[in-house]
C-alpha cells in the first residue's frame, strides 16, 4: 500500500479547543515527540497571532528533527494589497518555517458575506498568496476552507479555488470540512472529483461536529486523499478535529497503509497520554485504541472468553498500539474476572482463595466500593485476602481542623500520629483543604523512611454520594488517582465521613506506591507467600 502523510495541527487548531493552552515549552516538547514517531508535518501556529507562536518558530528552527517538517499557518493576503505588502504574508516568510500552510475561502457565501469581495478577487488572493510564498522558496500546503459546503452550493467556484492554488505552485490541496457536518458519502464523492480535477495531490481536514471526523478522513483516503490533517486526541474547537490517533491506527492496522516510523503505531498510547498531560487534561477513558477502557472487560462471560481466545472480544491486540488489557472487578463480574486478575500473581489455581476474594469484593461493593475504578485498591485487596499484606505504617490517630474568620479564607490543619517501623511519629501540616492537609502531614511522617514518595503526586480526586436518600448523613465514595514517574493508579475509600473516606483512599494510594517500589507486587513474592513458602 502507498504511504499516507499525517499532518498534525494540535499546536494550532488543537489549541483552539476549550480549556487547551500549551506553553511554548509544551509546544516544543510535542513537536519533538511527534517527530520521534514519524509524523510528516507539524503545524506550529500563526506567527503573527501572538508572541508565543512567533517565538515557537524561532526555537523550532533549532530543533534537530529527523523526519517532520514544521509548518507556519496563515491566511491569504488581504484585499486591496499585494502579497508582498501584506503583513501576514511577510510574517509567514519571516518565520523561517520550511512549509507554509495557507487557508483560503472555497464557499461563495464566505467570499460575498465575510470577505466582501467578488469571486475573481478571491481567486486572485489565493493565486497571489501561494505564488508569493513559493517565490520565497517555501513549500505551500493549500487548505481549502469550507470546501465541502462550498462545493455543495457552487461546485464550479469551489473547484476554481483549488485550481488557482495549483496554478500558483501549491504542492497539495487540502479539502476542509470546516463545519464538521458532512457525511462520509459526500466526502468520498467530492474527493474523487477533486482528484480528477487536479494534478497535485489531495488532502483532507475534518472537524468532528457530526462525530464522523475519523470516518470522513478514512473515506477521503479511500477516495484518493494522500494526506490527513488532524490533532492528537481530537483536540480542537467546538467538537474537535479528526483524532490522528484513531486515524493512524485504522489506516495502519486495518487498511495496511504505510505511515509514521517503523515503531510509531506502537507508541500511540504513549503519545496520547503525553499530550493530555501537557494540556493538563484528564485522559478520556473510553477513547478508542488508547483509552484505559479501550480493552477493559467487566462482564464475566466476556472475561471467560478473552481468557481463552483474546481476539474473540478484542478487535486488535492492545499491545500493537502500546495499550494493555484490563479486567474489571465488580459484584457483577463473576469468578472469571477474579481469576483473570489473579493470574498475574500466579494465584488463579487456588480456588478457595478465589472464592474468598470474590466474597470480599461482593461484601465491599455492597458497602459502596467499586473496584473497577480503583485497581490499585483491588491489588491490595488480593494481598490482604491472601494473607501477604503487611502495612508500611499504622495509624494511631489523626485530626483535621478547619478555622474561618470573617473576610478571610478558611485555614485547614491536619495532625497525624503514626507508628512507622516501631517509631511513633507525630506531624502537623497545613493544606488547601482537608485532603491536602492530610496528604502533607502523612508525607512528612513517612518521607524519611520512604523517600520514594517524593516522586508520587495526586492527579485527581473524585467524590460521589452513594445513598443520597440519607441526605447529609449519606455514605460517600472517594476515588483518588495518583502517579509517579512510571505509571498511574487509582484507589478508593468509602465512609459516611468524607474525610475518613479520603483517608482510606489516600492510605491505599501510598501503600500501593511503597509496595510497588519494594517489589511487593512481584509474582514470585505473592505466589510464594500465598502458598506458605
Amino acid at each position: 500500500m502507498s504511504r499516507i502523510q499525517l499532518y498534525d495541527t494540535t499546536l494550532r487548531d488543537g489549541s483552539q479547543g476549550e480549556g487547551v493552552n500549551f506553553s511554548l515549552q509544551d509546544k516544543l516538547l510535542i513537536t519533538q515527540k511527534l517527530d520521534d514517531l514519524g509524523f510528516d508535518f507539524i503545524e506550529g501556529g500563526y506567527p503573527l497571532s501572538n508572541p508565543k507562536d512567533f517565538e515557537y518558530f524561532q526555537q523550532a528552527a533549532n530543533l534537530s528533527l529527523k523526519h517532520a517538517r514544521v509548518c507556519a499557518f496563515g491566511m491569504t493576503r488581504r484585499r486591496g494589497v499585494t502579497a508582498a505588502e501584506d503583513v501576514g504574508m511577510r510574517a509567514l516568510v519571516d518565520s523561517q518555517a520550511p512549509v507554509v500552510t495557507i487557508v483560503g475561502k472555497s464557499w461563495d457565501l464566505h467570499v460575498e458575506e465575510v470577505l466582501r469581495v467578488d469571486e475573481q478577487e478571491n481567486l486572485d488572493m489565493i493565486r497571489d498568496s501561494v505564488a508569493y510564498i513559493v517565490s520565497e522558496g517555501r513549500e505551500v500546503v493549500y487548505d481549502a476552507e469550507h470546501f465541502f459546503d462550498g462545493y455543495f452550493q457552487n461546485p464550479q467556484f469551489a473547484l476554481a479555488t483549488i485550481r488557482a492554488a495549483q496554478e500558483a505552485g501549491a504542492s497539495i490541496a487540502v479539502l476542509c470540512d470546516t463545519n464538521g457536518g458532512s457525511l462520509p458519502e459526500r466526502i468520498a464523492d467530492t474527493v474523487e472529483v477533486a482528484c480528477r480535477e487536479l494534478e497535485i495531490p489531495i488532502g483532507i481536514h475534518c472537524h468532528n461536529d457530526g462525530d464522523l471526523a475519523t470516518a470522513n478522513s478514512l473515506a477521503a483516503v479511500a477516495a484518493g486523499a494522500v494526506q490527513v490533517q488532524g490533532t492528537i486526541n481530537g483536540l480542537g474547537e467546538r467538537c474537535g478535529n479528526a483524532d490522528l490517533i484513531a486515524v493512524a491506527a485504522n489506516l495502519a492496522l486495518k487498511q495496511h497503509y504505510e505511515l509514521l516510523s517503523e515503531h510509531g503505531v506502537g507508541h500511540l498510547t504513549e503519545l496520547s497520554r503525553y499530550v493530555y498531560e501537557l494540556a493538563n487534561m484528564n485522559f478520556r477513558n473510553n477513547q478508542p485504541f488508547v483509552g484505559t477502557s479501550a480493552f477493559a472487560h467487566k462482564g464475566g462471560m466476556h472475561v471467560h472468553a478473552v481468557n481463552r481466545v483474546a481476539h474473540s472480544y478484542e478487535h486488535i491486540d492492545p499491545k500493537v498500539v502500546g495499550n494493555a488489557r484490563r479486567v474489571l472487578v465488580s459484584e457483577l463480574s463473576g469468578r472469571s474476572n477474579i481469576v483473570a486478575k489473579a493470574t498475574k500473581y500466579k494465584l488463579e489455581h487456588d480456588s478457595a482463595l478465589m472464592s474468598r476474594i470474590l466474597d470480599r469484593v461482593q461484601d465491599l461493593e455492597n458497602e459502596g466500593y467499586q473496584f473497577e475504578a480503583a485497581e490499585a485498591s483491588f491489588d491490595l485487596l488480593i494481598k490482604k485476602v491472601a494473607g501477604t499484606y503487611k502495612p508500611a505504617f499504622e495509624r494511631i490517630h489523626y485530626r483535621v481542623n478547619v478555622e474561618t474568620e470573617q473576610r478571610h479564607e478558611p485555614v485547614t490543619e491536619a495532625t497525624i500520629k503514626l507508628r512507622v517501623n516501631g517509631d511513633v511519629r507525630h506531624e502537623v501540616a497545613e493544606g488547601d483543604g482537608p485532603v491536602n492537609a492530610l496528604d502533607s502531614a502523612l508525607r512528612k511522617a513517612l518521607n524519611g523512611a520512604y523517600p520514594g514518595l517524593a516522586e508520587m503526586h495526586l492527579v485527581d480526586y473524585k467524590v460521589r454520594v452513594i445513598n443520597s436518600t440519607e441526605g447529609t448523613a449519606a455514605r460517600v465514595r472517594v476515588v483518588i488517582e495518583s502517579r509517579d514517574t512510571e505509571e498511574m493508579w487509582s484507589t478508593i475509600g468509602v465512609s459516611e465521613n468524607i474525610i475518613e473516606a479520603s483517608w482510606l483512599a489516600l492510605v491505599d494510594s501510598i501503600e500501593y506506591k511503597l509496595l510497588k517500589d519494594a517489589g511487593g507486587f512481584e509474582v514470585e513474592a505473592m505466589s510464594a507467600a500465598a502458598n506458605g513458602e
